[in-house]
């Protein structure tokens, strides 16, 4: 039996991705696996694939399937329906199959060392009988299965793998089954993050709502810059305001420092209507890169804090005025250098009038950094705490530079655990293990350290990447094991904070401040808590 997932997969109606799926069911071996409408989302775009095959033996195929009666008039695709309704198409079929394709392969890139075999885009066309002498130089015929071809689907999507295998480039080593298990992660990462983009658009609870008021206030502002503590909803600020500037016909960029809250703002955008989404969303260090510079090792500090947004100052200055942005969003602004807001500014069509909105939490500048951003208004002042529980505020509230006003309501008391830092991590587990008996899912729980990384955390990242490391997070099927340094902007029902030593003693007030503001309910915090008095008594 051939794997399926889902098993019993919502076609939506559609009839003609039943039937594909029904042939393909029936005339692939048992060793096959098919996914119906896999999600994935990159950094320019996001794709849903009608139908992704994996083939042991053979490789992988994209299969975009198009109902109705599908031909091309004048050079533009149009399908017709059973009622004789035409639409035209914006890309061929065979072209949105290889866009999908081509997402598919930048994400497997950066999880696995070698793809498993070749990767096959193909259209299907359930409904249409193609003309004997198809001659369409963007739809190879060999690349598309009409009506005539569905008892034999199997065989042409074989013959296509085979075509496209290149032996020097391709190997068929790496497991599918590892391949499935990034693809089950990031689609439910896409899932989650839809819920709570839908959460916030249709179901905000009052307290986001007064504050979404700020953006409209500020709506003839073309310069400003959004201060706040911990949970005052700065994230979902940035997002509602990069929203708004794309709607009224902006080319927008919404970026920041952190990996984890780029790729939450990845997610959170891909809910939107395409036209509704910036034009450029992601890491700020990974803007140069789309433009052509080279990537860099991960350990050359000099390349990211000072060649790299030299160089996207350089590349912005060479690139048409038109390719540049109307306005720029930039969540968690204070982990920007000034070379940064320099190179930040050479990317506006106008560096004097263009819209720049920077959102800023001095407590939270943890990576040493000295920078201020180029704003010639006066700071606006975010005060109240939305997101954690009282109690939660009150543990953190010492270390604001101002002081937070709780309007989340009560919830657990903080738990504090004193021990050693070489036994720190081993207490760490042990509350999560506690956790987890008393009837925490593992994915509502965060272990965040303070001083070295968790053996988990260096292990994924090692095995598997970054990338897929930050969609295990969203995923929330498990514990999530992460530093403080890259949990900025993020949330989670509860963490247990590991306090293991600090690389830098200075920073430690900021490093505290953010790890114990993380969660939303529940806190828990191990390791040496002497630290606390030392920085009370200073």
């Amino acid at each position: 039996m051939v794997t399926l997932i889902p098993q019993q997969p919502d076609f939506n109606g559609s009839t003609a991705e039943a039937s594909v799926w029904k042939a393909l069911c029936e005339q692939l071996p048992e060793d096959a696996t098919m996914v119906h409408g896999q999600r994935l989302t990159g950094d320019d775009k996001d794709v849903e694939i009608d139908i992704l095959l994996l083939w042991p033996g053979f490789g992988i195929a994209v299969v975009e399937v198009k109902g109705g009666r599908v031909g091309v008039e004048d050079g533009t695709w149009i399908t017709q329906d059973s009622q004789g309704h035409r639409n035209r198409l914006k890309v061929s079929p065979l072209e949105q199959a290889m866009v999908a394709k081509h997402t598919l392969v930048d994400y497997l890139h950066s999880r696995v060392s070698t793809l498993p075999g070749p990767i096959s885009h193909l259209a299907v066309l359930p409904y249409t009988q193609l003309p004997q002498d198809w001659d369409q130089p963007d739809a190879p015929r060999r690349q598309l299965v009409d009506s005539t071809q569905l008892d034999s689907i199997a065989g042409a999507i074989s013959a296509q793998l085979r075509y496209d295998f290149t032996p020097e480039r391709d190997s068929i080593s790496t497991p599918h089954e590892f391949v499935l298990k990034n693809l089950r992660r990031t689609n439910q990462a896409v899932e989650n993050v839809s819920l709570r983009a839908t959460e916030i658009s249709d179901r905000a609870d009052e307290l986001s709502r007064e504050q979404a008021k700020l953006i409209s206030i500020l709506r003839h502002q073309n310069r400003a810059e959004i201060s706040g503590g911990a949970g005052t909803g700065k994230t979902y600020l940035a997002l509602l305001k990069a929203q708004s500037l794309t709607r009224e016909g902006k080319r927008v960029a919404l970026m920041c420092y952190s990996r984890g809250l780029g790729r939450f703002l990845q997610l959170f955008t891909a809910q939107w209507p395409e036209e509704g989404r910036p034009a450029y969303v992601g890491l700020f260090h990974d803007l140069p890169i789309s433009w052509g510079a080279a990537p860099g090792s991960d350990d050359d500090s000099e390349y990211w804090e000072h060649r790299l947004p030299r160089q996207l100052k350089d590349l912005a200055d060479e690139r048409p005025r038109n390719n540049l942005f109307d306005a720029i969003v930039i969540d968690e602004g204070q982990d920007f250098s000034l070379l940064w807001w320099e190179a930040v500014q050479s990317c506006l069509r106008s560096q004097v009038e263009g819209t720049l909105y920077v959102f800023t939490d001095e407590r939270q500048r943890i990576f040493g950094r000295d920078g201020e951003s180029p704003i010639t208004m006066n700071p606006i002042q975010l005060d109240e705490n939305l997101r954690n529980s009282e109690q939660i505020v009150a543990g953190f509230a010492d270390l604001a530079l101002d002081p937070p006003i709780p309007r989340n309501g009560p919830g657990e008391e903080i738990e504090w655990s004193e021990v050693e830092i070489d036994d720190a991590l081993a207490e760490a587990d042990s509350q999560v293990e506690s956790l987890m008996d008393a009837g925490w899912n593992p994915g509502d729980i965060a272990l965040l350290t303070t001083g070295s990384r968790h053996p988990v955390q260096r292990e994924i990242v090692e095995n598997e990447g970054p990338s897929a490391y930050w969609d295990q997070f969203f995923a929330a099927e498990d514990v999530f094991y992460g530093h403080v340094l890259g949990f900025k902007g993020l949330e989670r029902p509860v963490v247990v904070l590991c306090i293991n030593g600090f690389r830098d003693v200075e920073r430690a007030v900021d490093m505290l401040y953010v790890g114990l503001s993380r969660a939303t309910t529940k806190l828990v915090v191990v390791g040496d808590l002497s630290v606390f008095d030392r920085i009370y008594e200073t």
